[in-house]
């Protein structure tokens, strides 16, 4: 069972004063990573036996870790950040219920969701830290060295949801942006599969064209580079149209490395459908295709 599978089974078991408990240690691990019993006593301004009580429960439940040394201390886990995550999200009306899962990766979960409407939507999860720091840090440029991987996951989904915002804005095909709380992003629907999944495509000049025209509305009007494209994050819809996901590696098109990524994305495409149909573009005439340097694709 993953954490967030834990936090949806248990969050309807927690009631305010779990919550209370929970924002305070989120709180204090600014500070310090275990936060000692007396510190959670004073700002919840308890009785000690009722602290106690309460951490012993959230620790059972699997929502924070303990640690015994010189003091009691305790730290949220995922699960815990999950829960706190969700409850403001429920808070907000964004979410009503969760389905099942849609897809488990190396650094995120995405859920299935229904919304107040009824109308579904997914959640993703961030999970920074399921590989090494040095292979997450040497991916994501932003990552700080000393903060912990809530924190790290948190400033990931942040980074996606803006750029996805500004994407979707101008009319780049992304999943709706609908709220971001902490590690996690409500968005339009995911319906449909990764390109890499499939041996038929119908006409894959088509899709081609189509993934070509997204990045070029990315690059001139939302002044994106996606920073992290393959088949693996284009999806295709069961219309026959793609959705462009995962865009937390997003850069600005100012960025020093900028061509470097964009000629990297485009290359990852490129040579995907070379490899599965047959397709020859030239990264070069692509590449001034997206930036505009050319108006018109040679396919």
């Amino acid at each position: 069972m993953s954490s967030a599978d834990l936090a949806v089974q248990v969050f309807r078991q927690l009631d305010s004063e779990d919550f209370r408990i929970l924002h305070i240690i989120e709180a204090a691990m600014a500070k310090r990573e275990y936060v000692p019993t007396e510190q959670v006593q004073k700002y919840a301004n308890l009785p000690l036996e009722r602290i106690q009580f309460t951490l012993g429960r959230l620790n059972k439940l699997g929502l924070i870790y303990q640690t015994r040394g010189a003091y009691i201390g305790h730290t949220l886990n995922y699960a815990g950040y999950d829960c706190l995550a969700i409850n403001a999200l429920v808070k907000a009306n964004i979410i009503a219920s969760f389905g099942q899962t849609l897809g488990v990766g190396k650094e995120a979960d995405v859920y299935d969701a229904l919304n107040p409407a009824g109308k579904r939507i997914a959640v993703k999860f961030h999970r920074l830290g399921r590989i090494s720091f040095r292979q997450t840090r040497r991916k994501r440029g932003y990552i700080r060295e000393h903060s912990t991987w809530l924190f790290q996951s948190h400033l990931a989904a942040e980074k996606e949801f803006q750029a996805m915002k500004v994407a979707y804005e101008n009319g780049v095909s992304v999943p709706e942006p609908i709220s971001q709380n902490r590690h996690v992003i409500a968005m339009g629907m995911i319906e449909g599969g990764e390109l890499s999944k499939y041996k038929d495509v119908g006409n894959p000049k088509r899709v081609l064209r189509e993934i070509l025209r997204n990045l070029r509305k990315a690059y001139l009007k939302a002044h994106l580079i996606h920073a992290d494209l393959s088949e693996y994050n284009i999806i295709l819809k069961p219309d026959g149209h793609i959705l462009i996901i995962d865009w937390p590696q997003a850069v600005k098109t100012d960025h020093t490395n900028a061509a470097e990524l964009l000629e990297r994305d485009l290359k990852n495409v490129l040579t995907f459908f070379s490899r599965k149909f047959g397709m020859e573009l030239a990264v070069k005439e692509a590449c001034d295709y997206v930036t505009g340097l050319a108006r018109r694709l040679p396919l």
